[in-house]
């Protein structure tokens, strides 16, 4: 019999293991395969192949078909593809054979002998040897087979990683095989070679451990392939061969130390293995290898996980896995990994979120089982729900944006009951204010889920809801008369634990039909309150008492899930303006879901999306654009312009800004169809029934919008705009006039010539009478006069000339007579007397207007003229000149002689004069025709009468404008004016006036800077203005003036960080914005000012913590680490130059608000003798500790010990700093105690003295003590004698006795002389023997 086979650790071992006193089976002659030719090679593999062919099964157990076999294992990759073939199938299909001969080892009857021993006279083997030889082969078969998918393997990876020329792949492709195929074939066959009877083979219920072994250990090396991992074939066979080990042959623990291991060292393994340990469970039924593996990570130190984390991710993925795939036995065993929720590994934290999530959806399903086991199931249930709501609150963000997915996961699956709905939705909606950004995403995306799952209904407006649940509740009250408040505590709580008691979650729609669960909100649209006794009537019959009870606690959770959701709108409209375009982008499509199902509020916020196409991200502005056509662009023409009007009738300025923008675009893009532009124009001209003058002048508006891209829109009504916009109905809409003046505008160059063709005439009549007229009301004239004066210029071949004419009648209409009276010093007063207030507010409007109108006139003019140049110039560098043939020679002589000349530039300077000269003639013009001119210096004194002003505050603020608008068009005219502008900016009681004149000053600024710049400090001075609206329109000029470089940042920058803490929430928004945009300028401008700031916020009067969010706002816009590391020395050297204790503090704080690089803690370190002597204070002290924590967080293990010992020594600083400080305010204590002790003894000497003095001249002995008792005080002293010896209680009266016994008291002897000296002092001496009682006792025990 052939030695026993026994498994080696790898191949080479057979080799060394060799020699006469083996006991195993090894190897005795291999063979040198590689020194063998070609032909030799071939005919050995042969040889081999025909021996196993011909011979017996066990012939592989012979010793010299051994050695032969292993010689061409050990060198398989050197073979040519055809010795591989005939090699490998011998060996397989002999395997195939044998296996089925295993079962058949015991059919075969043996004849035992006398004595129990089973023989043979044949000499025929006996069963005990068939089993050892099949046993033999067995394992040597398995051994060279694996060793075949091992060697094959490792070849093909090391050949891929080669690369390998083109012409050597095409020499032999006869000779190639299908090694995947074949492979597949042999791990199915060795898969298989486990799943029969074993136990014949190796005499126990399990094979011997050195066979499994071998198995697990390679089988688990070949899933580190992940290239055999993607043929399915091999990967199912090895998930067999694992699973197959592991469980029927309780193979637990190794398998499970492997599996663990590969898991923590590779990904792409977890799903495989994953697969691999269902599979055993399927195939078994039988968990066992699941439960080992989770017991095993259960018992791993959370803190482990922590410093692996590719180990911690790959773990809680196949957890994940598992889950998803044996989601009833993970259910069992969750308790074994709950614990590592405590962990700090987010990772596994995250897992094990995604693990309760496929649980509660997989694991609760079936309904069969008792009633106990069922109750059992659905507390666990609850519970996981529970934990998945507590770790919306968890530390890392990570792990709250999963939790969010995963409630998103189990709305899609239908997995929340009503009862817990409610409750999701608010942890969803107080997670949109999350400081992370991943979080607040998920939270965006579970409310968008919600809804479009909820089980409510389509319509989920609040009042419906509310009109639905009282006709129910007075329903329940009828069919419960005697118990209606019980039916609705009742009903809420139904709702509020949603569970029974046995801890069942209740489906509150369980007892309502499904109709009826769809037509709950379908049914409660809201009605006028005429029909509200017809709805009561129509509400639908849902049953029985428990049925309706269900049904509104079902209506209540409703309402409060449309409160919620209503309730996130203000909450939504910060995330439009974050700075994450994810946010923006969720936060519009949850907008849009919230539109589809009628939440209350959302088409306001959806309103505030349009500025949004102002942004330069393109994703936003397309999530911005592709929301507007969902919402509002429809496939009905009619319902398209319906939705365009009544957005224009009803945005604001800036909303109306944004609209025009994106009319334009979808204009050019084609999503406004025609069809749609002829819904507008039907709607303008009132075509559509139940148009309002309102809609018609929406309408307009829209096609003014579609006309800046596309200015054919308005040509074909250029009539009924005429018509309509100036007729009757501009006087029912008067903004209808306006926008009719801002359609001329937007006319095509050909549309505007046809105008002025045919209707000319009539239209500037028109806009003189809207201009010079009375029929607008106040509020809208001044708009349509603004729009009519800028149509006429926009329009009118001469301009100028009609505008005098408007400003001719308007001064008429005002005053009576052609010309203003010289005298208006004082004549404004006994003007007004004459004019109406209204009138003469109206003709300052006109002539500014005017004035500014006519300068961009002139420049326009002045453009064109320079445009018309520089195209002849063009054209004559091209050769293409226009004039004739004949003159060509002339005309270039003469370019070339002015060219020389300069001529050509001095033409340039002659046209800016002549423009400078128009611009100047329009105020300050000596000519007698200057209409304005005039007007100046009228319109100056006007202003300047303050009481005037005071009294009608509507002439102030047109006057003003008026001024502000001629300043800006003439520099001497500014400079006359500027202390009066200033004058009225500070003291105007009007806040309109006092908003409109800085934004004058922003103009100003731009137009004339070098007579603005000495009064910038004024200008920043607004920014304390007590106004909101004069604080924000200072805060807006300023970032303007600022950011384009119109103004130097002065030293008054400090007024406007003030206003990062301004009390009015839009203002200190801009103001972010605006350090914002400044810190992206050059070089970050805020890095310079910063200290500057700092030292002049700390002498204002702010509060502490507005004074600490300023300057952490500001240090947050510096990102450089070279800023950082130069702030660390500047803030430390002012430490120097202070003595106040809050700005020590102040610094600190800034300090400790540093991004702190390796050289920054360096040069903290360095600098320590220059702020030791502030270490004293406890709030420094703390501010520098919050820098050491940051500084230990990324520090290296160098600087970590400098770190630590920087922090050892200031510490020890501090508390010795704080000792000195303790012993000299003691010290002081003490002094200041001992100078009053000091002086008390010196007045207790001089009295004594003084008493002694007077004794000695009345010639009598005195005791003090009885100096009540031998006087006789008036009834007052003696009052007061009574109430101090009462305050002396019992220990007076000790001392007192005790007094009497130690001491001789002589008796009183008065000599005549002195009794009237002595009655005259004995008030007094009984008042000091009450105050100085306690010092003499005191005294008096010490002595004893």
């Amino acid at each position: 019999m052939s030695p026993t086979f026994v498994f080696p650790q790898n191949l080479i071992v057979l080799e060394e293991d060799s020699g006469e006193d083996a006991t195993h089976l090894s190897v005795q002659n291999p063979t040198s395969v590689s020194s063998l030719r070609a032909s030799d090679l071939e005919e050995f593999v042969k040889g081999v192949s025909f021996d196993l062919s011909d011979k017996e099964l066990f012939c592989v157990e012979e010793q010299d078909v051994f050695d032969r076999i292993y010689s061409l294992i050990k060198c398989f990759g050197d073979l040519t593809p055809g010795c591989k073939v005939n090699l490998v199938e011998s060996l397989r299909s002999n395997f195939s054979v044998l296996l089925p001969n295993i079962d058949s080892l015991f059919r075969v009857p043996a004849s035992p002998t006398s004595d129990g021993s089973e023989c043979n006279d044949g000499g025929l083997p006996t069963t005990l040897d068939r089993i050892n030889s099949h046993r033999n082969a067995f394992k040597i078969y398995t051994f060279f087979l694996i060793h075949v998918v091992l060697s094959q393997d490792s070849n093909t990876a090391s050949t891929n990683t080669t690369k390998v020329p083109l012409s050597s792949r095409k020499k032999h492709p006869a000779n190639s095989w299908n090694w995947e195929a074949q492979r597949g074939r042999i791990l199915n066959l060795i898969a298989n070679s486990l799943e029969i009877n074993l136990s014949l083979l190796f005499g126990s219920s399990d094979p011997d451990e050195n066979y499994l072994s071998f198995i697990v250990r390679n089988a688990l090396s070949m899933f580190e392939n992940a290239v055999l991992l993607k043929d399915s074939d091999a990967k199912a066979a090895l998930c067999r061969v694992i699973g197959t080990c592991a469980t029927k042959y309780h193979y637990l623990a190794q398998t499970c130390a492997s599996i663990l291991h590969l898991l923590h060292k590779h990904d792409f393994v977890v799903i495989h293995l994953a697969d691999a340990v269902a599979w055993a469970e399927k195939k078994y039924s039988d968990g066992s290898l699941c439960i080992s593996l989770i017991r095993e990570i259960g018992r791993t130190n959370p803190k482990d996980y922590v410093k692996d984390t590719v180990g911690a991710e790959n773990i809680g993925r196949f957890l994940v896995e598992l889950a998803d795939r044996l989601p009833k036995l993970i259910s069992t065993n969750i308790g074994l990994l709950v614990p590592h929720f405590g962990g700090e590994s987010y990772k596994i934290r995250n897992a094990l979120v995604g693990v309760l999530g496929k649980l509660v959806v997989k694991a609760f399903n079936d309904i069969e089982g008792e009633v106990s086991s069922k109750s059992i199931r659905l507390r666990t249930k609850q519970a996981m729900l529970e934990i998945l709501l507590e770790r919306a609150r968890d530390v890392s963000a990570y792990t709250r944006s999963r939790v969010l997915q995963v409630w998103v996961e189990l709305c899609e699956e239908h997995s929340v009951s009503i009862g817990l709905w409610n409750e999701v939705a608010v942890v969803a909606a107080g997670r949109l204010e999350d400081k992370s950004a991943i979080v607040r995403k998920s939270a965006l995306n579970l409310l968008i889920m919600m809804l479009q799952h909820n089980p409510f209904g389509p319509q989920l407006r609040i009042a419906s809801f509310e009109a639905t649940l009282k006709q129910y509740t007075k329903k329940l009250n009828e069919l419960e008369p005697n118990g209606s408040s019980e039916s609705v505590l009742d009903a809420s709580s139904l709702d509020g634990d949603a569970g029974n008691e046995d801890g069942e979650i209740v489906d509150d729609k369980a007892g309502v039909p499904k109709e009826q669960q769809d037509s709950l909100t379908d049914s409660c649209i809201p009605q006028d309150n005429d029909q509200s006794t017809q709805m009561d009537s129509s509400v639908p019959d849902v049953g029985n008492l428990e049925q309706t009870r269900t049904l509104i606690a079902s209506l209540e959770a409703g309402l409060r899930f449309s409160k919620c959701i209503s309730a996130t709108m203000p909450t939504l409209v910060q995330l439009m303006a974050s700075s994450s375009a994810t946010d923006v982008e969720n936060t519009i499509l949850l907008l849009m879901r919230c539109k589809q199902f009628q939440i209350d509020g959302s088409e306001a916020c959806l309103r505030k999306m349009l500025p949004l196409v102002f942004s330069q991200d393109k994703s936003i502005y397309e999530a911005v654009e592709n929301a507007f056509v969902t919402i509002y662009i429809t496939k009905s023409p009619n319902e398209t312009a319906k939705n365009l009007i009544t957005l224009a009738t009803d945005s604001n300025i800036g909303d109306l800004a944004a609209l025009e923008f994106i009319v334009g675009a979808l204009m050019s893009k084609g999503d406004i169809s025609a069809s749609t532009v002829s819904a507008l124009w039907d709607y303008f001209c009132f075509n559509v029934s139940g148009t309002s003058a309102e809609s018609s002048r929406g309408a307009l508006s829209v096609l003014c919008m579609a006309a800046k891209s596309s200015a054919d829109v308005l040509s074909s009504h250029l009539q009924d705009i005429i018509d309509i916009g100036f007729g009757r109905w501009a006087k029912i809409e008067p903004l209808l006039a306006r926008t009719a003046c801002i359609a001329l505008q937007r006319l095509s160059a050909d549309d505007q010539k046809n105008l002025l063709t045919n209707h000319g005439s009539r239209v500037f009549g028109v806009l003189d009478s809207l201009i010079t007229g009375s029929w607008l009301p106040e509020h809208i004239w001044y708009a349509a006069a603004d729009r009519a004066i800028s149509t006429i210029y926009a329009i009118h071949p001469s301009p100028e000339t009609l505008a005098a004419d408007l400003v001719i009648r308007s001064h008429n209409s005002v005053f009576g007579v052609d010309e203003l009276q010289d005298d208006t010093d004082g004549g404004s007063s006994s003007v007004l007397t004459a004019v109406q207030v209204t009138k003469l507010s109206r003709f300052l409007y006109v002539i500014s207007h005017v004035a500014i109108n006519q300068l961009v006139y002139i420049e326009s003019c002045v453009r064109k003229i320079q445009k018309e140049k520089a195209k002849k110039e063009k054209l004559v560098a091209e050769g293409h000149h226009v004039e004739d043939n004949s003159s060509k020679p002339l005309t270039e002589q003469k370019d070339d002689i002015n060219a020389e000349l300069g001529v050509a530039a001095s033409e340039d300077a002659v046209l800016d004069i002549l423009s400078e000269r128009a611009e100047k003639e329009i105020v300050s013009g000596a000519s007698e025709k200057n209409l304005i001119g005039h007007c100046a210096p009228f319109l100056s004194k006007l202003c300047r009468n303050f009481s005037l002003m005071q009294k009608y505050p509507e002439l102030q603020a047109s006057g003003m404008l008026a001024l502000c608008r001629l300043m800006i068009i003439d520099g001497n005219f500014c400079e006359a004016n500027l202390q009066l502008l200033f004058t009225v900016v500070e003291s105007a009681p009007s806040e309109t006036v006092r908003s409109n004149c800085t934004i004058a000053l922003g103009d100003l600024a731009v137009r004339f800077p070098n007579l603005l710049e000495p009064w910038t400090e004024n200008m920043y001075s607004r920014l304390h203005d007590p106004s909101v609206s004069v604080r924000k329109n200072a805060v807006l000029v300023l970032s303007h003036l600022i950011l384009n470089d119109m103004m130097k940042v002065k030293g008054h920058i400090n007024e406007m960080a003030m206003r990062l803490e301004d009390e009015n929430e839009r203002i200190s928004n801009l103001a972010k914005l605006f350090f914002n945009e400044l810190s992206k300028k050059g070089n970050n401008p805020i890095y310079n000012l910063l200290p500057d700031i700092l030292g002049k916020l700390a002498n204002q009067d702010l509060k502490k913590e507005s004074f600490f969010n300023i300057m952490q706002f500001l240090i947050g816009s510096i990102k450089k680490d070279k800023q950082m590391e130069a702030l660390v020395e500047k803030l430390c050297y002012r430490f120097s130059g202070v003595t106040d204790a809050r700005q020590w503090e102040n610094i600190s704080y800034c300090l400790s608000q540093l991004s702190f690089t390796d050289k920054g803690i360096k040069k903290l370190i360095e600098l320590f003798k220059v702020y030791e002597h502030v270490l004293s204070n406890e709030a420094v002290m703390d501010h520098f500790r919050s820098i050491i924590n940051k500084g230990k967080k990324f520090a290296k293990p160098e600087l970590k010990s400098c770190i630590e010992e920087f922090e050892g020594k200031i510490s020890k600083f501090h508390i010795d700093k704080k000792e000195q400080e303790d012993t000299a305010r003691n010290a002081a204590v003490h002094q200041q105690k001992a100078d009053a002790l000091k002086n008390f003894s010196v007045d207790t000497n001089i009295e004594e003295e003084s008493a002694e003095s007077e004794a000695a001249e009345d010639g009598e002995v005195t005791d003090p003590s009885m100096n009540e008792v031998s006087d006789f005080p008036s009834n007052e002293d003696a009052s007061k004698t009574v109430d101090s010896e009462e305050c002396s209680n019992a220990s007076s009266q000790v001392i007192q006795s005790e007094q009497c016994d130690d001491e001789i008291q002589s008796p009183p002897v008065f000599s005549k002389g002195a009794k009237k000296h002595r009655a005259k002092k004995s008030s007094s001496a009984s008042e000091k023997a009450d105050s100085e009682a306690p010092s003499m006792r005191v005294t008096r025990s010490r002595r004893r």
